[in-house]
This record gives structure tokens, sequence and C-alpha cells, in this order.
């Protein structure tokens, strides 16, 4: 059974000022959506979710079926305010979506394999794919989930901070813990988090994830079950969101399963702000001038 590759494009974009989902980076105006696609196909993914908000459906299968039509089968689920909050909480009065563990939940119904979960707007790099397609078609415990490591220094922005999963590894290579760190960024040649107006600083080299996680469809119900909680003690925090690290941290420390990090020597590159757009353009055209992908991405 092929895996299933989960697209996280609901986001809106805040620190962007725009809807870089759908944005234009490849020489011949490809989004970072279209490597990954391109990458997931060649690596022997069976299906695609594209998770998204209602109002940029259309605009997304516009965009993608034309490409997918007979290479990949391909979905689309939707992150809403209201989707799968517990019934008894009644409306939601909020705008920005309740974050990837969320998102990742929203499209439990279109997936019923072994499945990856990546970001719209990172490029991970086809080793990255590859890696995760086999780990997700050859391990058959229903318990153990993977995840992708970069190093911290190679995650990082020159035009503001970043947030990134830091990442303990065990000796086993197996994940002790992530914590999701919301600013993130190097001063003097050192790499700080700020939490509480207090800085702390980082190993430029600690593994960090960039949210390519690997799971078995174990962690729907357990995935649902903590949302529950956390819908009803957020209800009124507006900007509140329930990360995919919360779900890999409760799995491991509750004996639930366990997370591998896999460590690639892909090239990450993404985009938070809009002055990362130049930089992201140079390096996709300098992967098409090295062979690495085909003049053009969709024949």
């Amino acid at each position: 059974m092929k895996p299933t590759l989960l697209i996280l494009a609901a986001g809106i974009g805040s620190r962007y000022g725009g809807i870089k989902q759908l944005d234009q980076f490849g020489p011949n105006g490809e989004t970072i959506i279209d490597y990954s696609l391109y990458d997931a196909i060649r690596s022997g993914f069976g299906k695609v979710v594209f998770i998204v908000r209602e109002e940029i459906k259309e605009s997304a299968r516009a965009i993608f079926a034309p490409k997918l039509e007979g290479k990949i089968d391909f979905d689309f689920a939707i992150q809403g305010v209201q989707s799968y909050v517990p019934a008894e909480i009644g409306n939601v009065e909020r705008v920005k979506p309740w974050g990837t563990g969320h998102a990742t939940l929203c499209a439990w119904e279109q997936t019923d394999t072994p499945f990856a979960v990546i970001n719209a707007d990172d490029f991970y790099g086809y080793d990255a794919f590859q890696t995760m397609a086999n780990f997700l078609t050859t391990d058959t415990n229903d318990k153990q989930h993977a995840m992708i490591g970069y190093e911290l220094k190679r995650t990082l922005s020159e035009n503001g901070t970043v947030s990134r999963g830091v990442c303990v590894e065990r000796a086993d290579h197996n994940l002790d813990s992530v914590v999701e760190r919301t600013k993130i960024f190097a001063e003097d040649d050192v790499i700080y988090f700020e939490e509480n107006e207090v800085k702390t600083e980082l190993n430029p080299e600690t593994p960090v994830s960039m949210n390519f996680w690997g799971f078995k469809p174990s962690m729907f119900p357990i995935t649902k079950a903590l949302f529950d909680v956390y819908a009803k003690e957020n209800l009124h925090v507006p900007k509140a969101e329930f990360y995919i690290p919360t779900v890999m941290t409760h799995i491991i420390q509750n004996n639930l399963g366990d997370c591998r990090v896999f460590r690639v020597k892909s090239d990450w590159f993404g985009v938070t702000y809009q002055e990362d757009k130049p930089i992201v353009e140079a390096s996709l055209a300098a992967l098409h001038a090295s062979g690495a992908y085909p003049d053009k991405l969709w024949q």
C-alpha cells in the first residue's frame, strides 16, 4: 500500500504578507508545492491530500489538478475553525486556523494509509521524500512514527525570527522530545530562541523539525482526544495553536509510540518573509541548472 502525503496549506501567511502557498518561485512559475509533489510522486507516494481553507480550495484545485491527473490520486480536506471541534463548544469565534496538529486531524476522513505531513511553503528535497516513503512503506509497527531532522543552522532566515520544533534525540535515534520555539534568530553568530523576553542559546547543529512527519493512522484518535481538551481550554484564546509536536510529545511521554529521527542531506529552504523570496528563487534556479530537476516539472 502506497503512503499518502498531507500538505498543510491552510495557514494565512501573516508574516509573509500574502497567500504564499500559491505564490510562484520556480523558473517556470512553479510553486514550492510543485517541487514537493514532483518529489513525492517519484518517491512512491500514492495519494496527496491538500489541507486548505474553504476560500482557497478552488484556486488550489485549478493550479494542481491539471498537473496531477493521471500521475497520482489527490483530494482536498478543509481546515475550518469549527472542524473537529467538540459539539458542546458551539460556535468558535476566531479567524486564525487552529494549527498544524488540528490541520492533520482535518484530513482523517481522506487518509487510510501510513502518511507523511509537510508544510506547503517549505522545500524539503528529494532525499527527504525518498527516506520517508521508504519508512512508511516498509515499517509495519503501528506505533512507530518518524520525522525528518535538519540542522538548525541550515534553517534560519536572514530577514527575521523563525519557528522551529527543537528536538532532543535518544541514543536509539528515536525522538525524546520536541518543543516548538516560535522566536529563533541569529545574533553575532550565535543562535538564540526568545521566550517571555528571555534569550536562550541553542547549538547550531541541534536537529529541528521542519514539519516533515511520518505517521501511522493510529495517531488520528490520539490527536482527536488531545484536541478536544485543547479546544475547550483555549476557546477564548484566538491565537492559540495546536501543533503537531504537541501530539508527538504526548505519544512519546505516554508510551503510545516512538518517533524515529531521520537526518537527511537535502537542502531545506522556506519562505517566512517576502524578503526570502529572491533567495528561494535563486536556489531553485540553481537546482534546475544542476539537473536535479528537469527544465519543466510538468510536461
